[in-house]
């Protein structure tokens, strides 16, 4: 499959106003597999940080978001990124932000293929945007559902990044598949130290929140013997207030925002990964990456208890289930973790084989080429 496109001279251009251009999905997983099934890949984002070729994708950079108003710097972005196009002809134009729909809606336009990249149930997702008033957020998620709906059926396809994302989109528009944002199995190489010999260390890695679970993740803390490993941004950065005063903040080492090799080394000495995030619409169908890398670095699970989460952690018996509201639950299924190596070390294990067979990059990149198979 990785081969499909090598005989065809093909391009493609993956468009992203938010992302970073070294986003783990966008850079390195869906352009450097299109690469390597033969593509010409471009990648268009607006960071300020200049064009850059790196490892055969050529970056074009469309400008900084300068102004501090959100829907103004939005606007202005989607122009940036829309006249950097101008200059651009690809096969098969790729977008990953709900914002760039418009742009979108104009590539179709003006007779090209485009791909919509759906990384999250936006629609949901504003219900819990910190940012917002909670005033508007029912309106706003009506909006966004009715704007998506409408001009879902417009694209050429739609990339979904969970099943149940899929789901909804399916309804309108029928070039819609499921490409879950899995490990790649080519990044499973960790320099794992012998179980016995890792610290009682847990970790958090990923966007720090309090609908993310970071209070009760604290306050557990106090009532365990270890320390946390805490690797993100947080959001908002007033939150980080909230939780100096907290005794468990004394046992957490903020480690701010990691790339790829650093986080390897954070799960390579850990013995537990923690992800109880709150049980909103957007998360209880989602798919964290978070979960699966932990499952891929080969330590257990602590999650939050969602039908979905559950499933996949009691059938590979890779971790416990807990009521991310009850930081003693919390507390005690990471105890249980900590006091018996035993246990901990063969669910790491199981989780490590899951991702290897199952939940990993490669089995999701044969659908994402087969899609551009089926529209070329």
């Amino acid at each position: 499959m990785e081969h499909l496109f090598k005989d065809l001279t093909l391009k493609s251009c993956h468009l992203t106003s938010v992302h970073r251009r070294d986003d783990v999905r966008i850079f390195y997983k869906e352009c450097i597999s299109l690469n390597q099934a033969g593509f010409e890949v471009e990648l268009v984002v607006a960071d300020g940080k200049g064009n850059a070729q790196k490892e055969g994708i050529a970056i074009y950079d469309a400008g900084i978001k300068e102004s501090s108003k959100r829907l103004s710097r939005m606007i202005k972005t989607v122009w940036m990124i829309y006249r950097q196009t101008l200059g651009l002809d690809a096969d098969i134009f790729h977008f990953h932000d709900s914002e760039l729909i418009p742009l979108g809606l104009l590539l179709k336009w003006r007779g090209k293929k485009v791909i919509y990249d759906v990384h999250e149930d936006l629609p949901r997702q504003i219900s819990s945007k910190y940012y917002l008033p909670e005033s508007i957020r029912p309106l706003l998620s009506k909006f966004a559902e009715f704007i998506e709906n409408c001009s879902a059926g417009c694209f050429s396809a739609i990339s979904a990044a969970t099943p149940h994302i899929r789901d909804r989109f399916l309804k309108f528009n029928a070039h819609t598949v499921d490409v879950n944002n899995f490990p790649r199995l080519d990044n499973l190489s960790f320099a794992d130290l012998p179980w016995k010999e890792r610290q009682r260390k847990i970790c958090y890695i990923g966007g720090i929140s309090e609908n993310r679970g970071i209070l009760e993740l604290v306050d557990a803390l106090s009532a365990i013997d270890a320390t946390l490993d805490l690797a993100g941004d947080f959001y908002p950065i007033s939150l980080k207030k909230k939780l100096t005063g907290r005794p468990g903040w004394k046992k957490t080492n903020e480690l701010g925002f990691l790339n790829r090799e650093e986080i390897k080394g954070v799960l390579a000495s850990c013995k537990v990964g923690i992800v109880t995030l709150y049980p909103t619409d957007s998360y209880m169908h989602s798919l964290p990456v978070k979960m699966f890398e932990y499952m891929a670095a080969g330590i257990p699970v602590v999650a939050s208890s969602f039908p979905l989460w559950r499933d996949i952690i009691e059938k590979y018996e890779c971790g416990c289930c807990v009521n991310p509201h009850d930081y003693q639950e919390i507390a005690k299924a990471v105890k249980r973790l900590l006091d018996d190596d035993a246990l901990a070390q063969k669910m790491g294990e199981n989780g490590r084989r899951a991702v290897e067979k199952y939940f990993n990059w490669e089995n999701e990149s044969k659908k994402m080429l087969e899609l551009y198979k089926a529209m070329l």
